[in-house]
């Protein structure tokens, strides 16, 4: 079991000063996350296609035993029919992300608000979700923002296709608890600008307390301060893995 919090990206101008030192060039600034953070959730990937020598350079940039989540495309996700993105699915796992070698870790695919539960359309999308990347495993996550989700029936397809379903934790969209996978996803959106750590301790508790339950039994673990109070993020992520590591 390995325990990874982390934020979403690694540019942000609110963070110099707060969580970067002063000073810092901005090319620096993916090093230093990584140098205190277990991950990154890549966004840029969902917006367009990388070079194999950008991610490369990712990977040079983040020590051992980091690693880069990567949003998958938008170009998939937002398709009437998600049964025929398979050439888009490829498009995305050749782009180069296995340049990150060991670095690589899950690519999550963000449906839609609109985007409601359709049996065979996602039992076919999943299905079409490669195991691999020019040799190494590779793992996936799905974000469901739609109530109609939230059935035996959808964690029983995830279940079966071996994909973990994000686990939400915002105002606005169901959070689903199921863990689907080898496994965990979690992306937490009610971080407060008032508060330090972007949470109280009570919180930051239950947060890591959920955390390692889902770990129990080998499984891996990947949490993320996504939104919410942003400039908050890296504080409340460090906070958890304090917590856990205490």
């Amino acid at each position: 079991m390995t325990i990874r919090t982390g934020i979403g990206g690694w540019t942000y101008e609110p963070w110099r000063g707060l969580f970067y030192p002063d000073g810092l060039r901005q090319k620096d600034e993916l090093a230093y996350a990584a140098s205190r953070l277990g991950a990154i959730e890549v966004n840029a990937t969902f917006y367009r296609l990388q070079k194999p020598e950008t991610f490369a350079r990712w990977r040079a940039a983040a020590p051992d035993g980091f690693v880069f989540a990567l949003k998958g495309s938008r170009y998939v996700v937002t398709r009437r029919k998600l049964a025929d993105a398979g050439e888009a699915v490829r498009r995305f796992v050749d782009q180069g992300i296995a340049e990150l070698g060991d670095r690589l870790g899950p690519v999550l695919w963000q449906m839609p608000r609109t985007r409601a539960f359709d049996a065979d359309d996602i039992a076919a999308f999943l299905d079409l979700l490669p195991r691999e990347a020019a040799g190494l495993p590779l793992r996936h996550a799905i974000e469901v923002q739609h109530d109609s989700f939230d059935c035996d029936a959808f964690a029983n397809i995830a279940r079966d296709a071996g994909v973990a379903i994000a686990y939400i934790d915002a105002e606005d969209v169901p959070t689903i608890d199921r863990q689907t996978a080898d496994f965990s996803y979690a992306r937490l959106k009610r971080a407060q600008s008032r508060l330090k750590r972007g949470y109280p301790p009570a919180e930051i508790e239950r947060l890591a307390s959920r955390a390692e339950a889902w770990g129990k039994g080998g499984r891996d673990v990947f949490m993320f301060c996504i939104n919410g109070a942003k400039e908050r993020a890296p504080a409340a992520a460090m906070a958890l893995a304090r917590k856990m590591s205490g």
